[in-house]
């Protein structure tokens, strides 16, 4: 994408969504640092619902300390993961109780020594908790910046530097979360809906489904090639 169509895609979601937020509940920095460290391989509609409960009994790091892994598990037992990030969310919170009086730091350096915490989670709660412009590339953004031409790359890193150096002000802040909520509702992985697609006209993907209940072009077929001995997988 252009530099001028780059910043006529953030104009016209800018104009539809002007206050774009996450769709995750919080009451306060802190639970929003649990609220996406659990939304990790889970939906922020799964996560709402374990933790509507969980954030009324639990608002600081030292409450949930109090309530311990087990008593935390019960709260999250719905939600994918829950045993590792039961253990994750206790021990950053006890991280944070003895290394940063109780306070969620606003410094990604910080933010990944967390347990549980990655680049991408550090990157949400600067930019949601602290206006920070930072791109958390998750799987919405990954996919909507490749499609689009926008800031193309094989890893979640290259695509956010890519945005780094692309995204133009006054969008910026806004931007993860226009994005986020594009390829979320319209820019689908199965079948993007582009017959309804805003900015359709400025995307350079070229399998573009216009038509309401089309499918999108058929991906070729590899070429025939000979059977091969199986390897085991390597590990992750």
């Amino acid at each position: 994408m252009k530099k001028d169509d780059i910043f006529e895609f953030f104009r016209r979601l800018a104009e539809l969504n002007p206050d774009p937020v996450t769709e995750l509940e919080f009451g306060n920095v802190y639970q929003l640092l649990v609220a996406v460290t659990l939304s990790a391989q889970s939906t922020d509609v799964g996560v709402n619902k374990a933790t509507r409960r969980l954030f009324q009994e639990v608002k600081t790091p030292a409450e949930m300390v109090a309530l311990g892994e087990e008593g935390l598990k019960e709260h999250i037992k719905t939600i994918g993961l829950f045993n590792s990030k039961a253990k994750n969310v206790i021990a950053l919170s006890q991280m944070l109780v003895e290394r940063h009086g109780g306070e969620v730091p606003a410094d990604r350096d910080a933010l990944v020594e967390l347990p549980g915490v990655g680049r991408k989670t550090a990157n949400v709660v600067l930019n949601c908790a602290f206006g920070a412009e930072t791109f958390a590339v998750d799987t919405h953004i990954f996919r909507v910046a490749n499609r689009t031409g926008m800031a193309k790359g094989k890893t979640p890193l290259a695509v956010e530097k890519g945005l780094e150096k692309k995204v133009p002000h006054p969008f910026r802040v806004g931007s993860h979360h226009w994005m986020i909520l594009h390829g979320r509702y319209i820019c689908k992985a199965r079948t993007p809906e582009c017959w309804r697609c805003p900015v359709v006209d400025l995307c350079d993907f070229k399998a573009k489904v216009l038509e309401k209940g089309a499918k999108p072009a058929a991906a070729k077929k590899p070429a025939a090639r000979k059977a091969a001995v199986r390897k085991p997988a390597a590990k992750a």
